[in-house]
């Protein structure tokens, strides 16, 4: 039997594309020192953030990467980087775009990978699994080519969190019955709340040495103390 045919419409997913990268652009600009990258540099990372969810999608489902059938996700992806570049200045004031922009874009490619795999018949958690690394793809390889620690392992992060929740919210209500494009909506603004109250609220998972800093404390305290 033929595998289900699922297509994620143009529209959307350069909607996506472009969003990831304006971001891209954004984070890329905001180097100084010996950090800072030239007009090149910075459309490396905007359309390695645009395009990136959307191949590690694809990867992992093994199947053709839809960002390579189409002469508009590289343009789209280009296009937006330098229009964040341009307007960097104008977004960097603007605190509450980014956030929102950040968000969002999380939320769109988590949906459409989960979407995706679960047509193409893949389990629940597989299927949320492949959305959380749509999902935060693009920001890891960014990390990646630019050397930096990779931001969703950091304290104060809840990327994955985010977009884990917003998958698995997609994932149950196809499950029960909910059309796809309905689930995938529903899923974007879970994964987009999430994201936007853990910004406000500076709400973050607990910091790993602090699970067993006690622990430490109290080892460390049988140590004999010799003085001399």
């Amino acid at each position: 039997m033929d595998e289900p045919l699922f297509v994620i419409p143009l529209w959307a997913d350069l909607i996506a594309v472009g969003l990831g990268g304006i971001q891209g652009a954004l984070f890329a600009s905001g180097f100084r020192g010996e950090r800072r990258l030239d007009l090149l540099g910075v459309a490396i990372i905007g359309v390695v953030m645009g395009m990136g969810g959307g191949l590690i999608r694809d990867l992992l489902l093994n199947v053709a990467p839809t960002t390579l059938q189409s002469n508009w996700y590289l343009l789209t992806a280009t296009g937006a980087a330098l229009l964040g570049m341009l307007l960097a200045g104008l977004f960097q004031r603007l605190n509450a775009v980014i956030v929102g922009l950040d968000a969002l874009v999380i939320g769109l490619f988590g949906a459409f990978g989960t979407s995706k795999a679960l047509v193409l018949g893949l389990p629940l958690v597989p299927a949320v699994f492949v959305g959380v690394c749509a999902a935060v793809g693009g920001g890891i390889l960014r990390d990646v080519i630019m050397g930096l620690p990779v931001a969703i392992m950091h304290v104060g992060s809840l990327y994955a969190v985010a977009a884990g929740a917003g998958c698995l919210v997609l994932a149950g209500s196809y499950e029960l019955g909910a059309d796809v494009v309905v689930a995938a909506v529903i899923g974007i603004a879970v994964t987009a709340v999430i994201r936007l109250l853990a910004v406000i609220f500076d709400i973050s998972l607990p910091e790993q040495r602090a699970l067993y800093r006690r622990k430490v404390a109290v080892e460390t305290s049988t140590i004999p103390i010799v003085k001399s």
